[in-house]
């Protein structure tokens, strides 16, 4: 099968159009800025679609690191309860294991919640959990439930952006050099950092553009971790919407020591 595997947290190349390449440059010499996106989301048109199967071996618990206790809440909790608190959702489908539904069903939120079962890989999971969203949903956001400290104004003007482009996720430019390696580890190249993002999630995406896209995937064998890879795929625009980098994804022991700083800063409680 060939592959085509990017995360979502993969550095990700990005390039302009020529013809913006000079006032890009402009940009660049103010700072970051930020662009308002022109598209309205209407009231209860998001279908959130919060993945919560994943097996998290790199945090070597004993239970998967989305229900590990952050500050005495399961992580996947905190996104569940932050995403109810949008207008612009209608629904929030939570992608997880039977065994796992019962830490949803006792948190009781102010937008419905449904289930659909993980697959074997996360696209798998993704075509399951979108395979629930609601007919006549506008956009499906799609998260990671191990990302506990996302900001829901950046959420928003996700949205807003794959209202407008179809596609958009939420990304952060690349701090760290990042170097192209051979097979035996010696470095082939020094990738230019002023075009590399971060990918972030959510990936918020047209239903019916994700449903086209998987069709295309599957007749051609693909694999793909990162959503709006998909979306590229069928040579389609995706929007890069500038996030956070408290935005973070916790996977190791160290993202939790964080993740507890980063939530102790904000002064943020969530109750299961």
């Amino acid at each position: 099968m060939a592959s085509f595997s990017l995360s979502a947290s993969t550095a990700r190349t990005f390039s302009p159009t020529a013809g913006r390449r000079s006032s890009a440059g402009r940009r660049a010499a103010r700072g970051p800025v930020r662009c308002v996106a022109a598209a309205t989301v209407e009231k209860d048109s998001v279908s959130v679609v919060l993945l919560a199967g994943g097996v998290g071996k790199r945090m070597k618990a004993d239970m998967p690191k989305q229900y590990l206790p952050l500050l005495g809440t399961p992580i996947a909790l905190y996104s569940l309860k932050k995403f109810a608190e949008m207008d612009e959702v209608g629904e929030i489908v939570v992608v997880c294991d039977p065994s796992y539904r019962d830490i949803f069903e006792g948190c009781p939120v102010s937008k419905p919640v449904k289930f659909a079962l993980p697959g074997k890989e996360r696209q798998d999971s993704v075509f399951n959990g979108l395979s629930e969203v609601r007919e006549g949903a506008a956009l499906a956001a799609i998260h990671d439930s191990a990302r506990p400290l996302v900001d829901l104004a950046d959420v928003s003007r996700c949205c807003a952006d794959a209202m407008e482009h179809g596609a958009a996720v939420l990304a952060v430019r690349c701090k760290a050099t990042v170097k192209e390696a051979n097979d035996d580890l010696s470095i082939s190249k020094t990738l230019d950092r002023s075009k590399l993002w971060e990918m972030q999630t959510p990936q918020v995406i047209k239903p019916d553009l994700l449903k086209e896209g998987f069709k295309l995937v599957n007749e051609k064998g693909y694999e793909v971790t990162d959503d709006v890879s998909i979306v590229e795929f069928m040579g389609e625009r995706v929007q890069i919407t500038e996030g956070s980098y408290v935005n973070i994804k916790v996977t190791t022991p160290e993202d939790m020591f964080i993740a507890e700083r980063l939530l102790n800063e904000q002064g943020v409680a969530v109750s299961a």
